[in-house]
């Protein structure tokens, strides 16, 4: 039966690098990755515009769906519940409501594979398997679908790493250990399922990627504030795209002729100057009243805010999320309805305005959620606030008496995200060598994956099919 299906079928196989940066994947060390290298020249490669914002959540759950964040109401992965002050959701597989590419293709009879796509924890029904993403506590909780699959992947890799211990460490042994691993885990799992295991579709989500940017940016970088020239980890994020490079070329062996390849991220990566530590601004602007202010960084969720005095306050992240205190929509608000443009049109002025430590400025760029999305579901931010364009960060803990800080709030981070991730393509049935795709949208992944299987795009797709050849 098994030699029947993977016989002249159909397949497609998406290998996910989170956050793999187009600069060094297609310019800088094209020519030292020979697997990713063989399928930029003998298929076609481009730039992939992320959604906004340009985060891991929801950015993967807008590829395979192809609704923005708007609609799919995940802005982060803490969103609010409500217009209450203290009440969050983690946005697990569960604030997923609409079908995502892995859904359509089981209800029409498709065999899947997925390991580690964002979003897939707790894991859901699918017609193939499932492995669970980053967000899953830990291995101990049923991880896969089927729930018996934990104990081959078990027997297959040994202690299944699902995100790396603490990558905002300056353990930096520890976390290249931790990174290697993990990487190497989850390919080895993915070859051995896509061996013995029938399957159409294959989609798989290395967050390693993601992890040894944040951790080492700073050591590559020599434009980096903290860059230190000869230090012994400048070669970490070199070597470490080298092996997955390898890991990709023995999973290819995988694909047949039949198999339509694509490689992407869901957004890139860049230096992070530094953070903005937005409440502490807000506060010395006379926006956000605390009752009494803490002597040392202290998130803001713990502190006591005066709401009777307070109109703005926002969130911390690689962008910050900006929330009017309105009459009638929060509990205490006191922001007029009939001033809340003004405000917001104020809001935007001054936040674009914020200079870096010696004055200069920084090019922040502040958007209302009406401006990105069509639909806004759930408790969209009032303001999205991308400080230096996503070259700076938000600090949203309050007690560090200043507005700029170079040491993270939650531990030491080098690299912010960047607007364009990777996209590479070798279609099965086409001849499409040493093309550049240009204009593409992450929405448009799943409209693309429907189209190589000749199943019809739902109406409600906010991407279109990309032409592939």
């Amino acid at each position: 039966m098994f030699e029947r299906w993977k016989s002249r079928r159909k397949k497609v196989m998406v290998i996910g690098l989170d956050c793999a940066e187009p600069d060094l994947v297609f310019n800088r060390w094209l020519k030292d990755l020979p697997n990713i290298r063989a399928l930029v020249e003998g298929g076609g490669h481009g730039p992939l515009r992320s959604c906004d914002p340009p985060i891991t959540v929801p950015a993967w759950s807008v590829m395979t769906s192809s609704k923005s964040p708007g609609t799919l109401g995940v802005y982060g992965f803490r969103n609010r519940a409500d217009h209450s002050y203290d009440k969050h959701l983690i946005a697990n597989s569960g604030a997923i409501k609409v079908d995502r590419v892995w859904d359509i293709l089981s209800r029409a009879g498709k065999r899947v594979v997925l390991i580690g796509i964002p979003q897939t924890f707790p894991p859901q029904p699918v017609n193939g398997i499932l492995v669970g993403d980053f967000l899953t506590p830990d291995t101990k909780c049923d991880y896969t679908y089927p729930s018996e699959f934990k104990q081959e992947i078990e027997r297959v890799v040994g202690e299944y790493i699902l995100d790396v211990r603490q990558f905002r460490t300056d353990k930096k042994d520890e976390i290249l250990k931790d990174i290697f691993d993990m990487t190497r885990k989850r390919f080895a799992l993915a070859r051995h399922t896509l061996a013995k295991e029938a399957w159409d579709f294959f989609m798989m989500v290395e967050i390693g990627v993601d992890r040894i940017h944040h951790a080492f940016w700073q050591y590559l970088d020599k434009t980096h504030r903290k860059y230190v020239p000869g230090n012994p980890y400048e070669n970490s994020i070199f070597d470490y795209y080298k092996v997955v490079d390898q890991e990709i070329g023995e999973l290819l062996k995988l694909a047949d002729k039949d198999t339509t390849i694509f490689i992407v991220s869901d957004h890139g990566a860049q230096k992070m100057e530094g953070a903005i530590c937005v409440n502490e601004w807000l506060i010395r602007e006379g926006y956000l009243v605390l009752h009494e202010k803490p002597t040392t960084p202290t998130p803001l969720a713990k502190l006591k805010v005066d709401w009777s005095k307070t109109k703005v306050w926002g969130d911390g992240g690689y962008y910050s999320r900006i929330f009017l205190n309105v009459r009638g929509r929060e509990p205490e608000g006191i922001v007029a309805p009939e001033d809340y443009e003004s405000l917001r049109q104020e809001m935007i002025r001054k936040l674009e305005a914020i200079p870096d430590e010696n004055g200069q400025p920084i090019g922040t760029k502040v958007h209302k959620p009406e401006d990105l999305y069509k639909i806004r579901n759930g408790i969209a931010p009032d303001l999205l606030a991308y400080f230096g364009n996503l070259a700076w960060r938000s600090a949203g803990t309050v007690g560090s008496g200043a507005i700029h800080t170079f040491e993270n709030d939650t531990g030491p981070d080098d690299a912010n995200h960047a607007q364009h991730g990777i996209f590479i393509v070798k279609p099965s049935g086409a001849n499409v060598a040493g093309r550049r795709y240009e204009g593409l949208q992450i929405a448009d992944m799943a409209p693309t994956i429907l189209k190589e299987f000749g199943l019809p795009v739902p109406a409600d797709m906010e991407g279109k099919a990309i032409a592939l050849s």
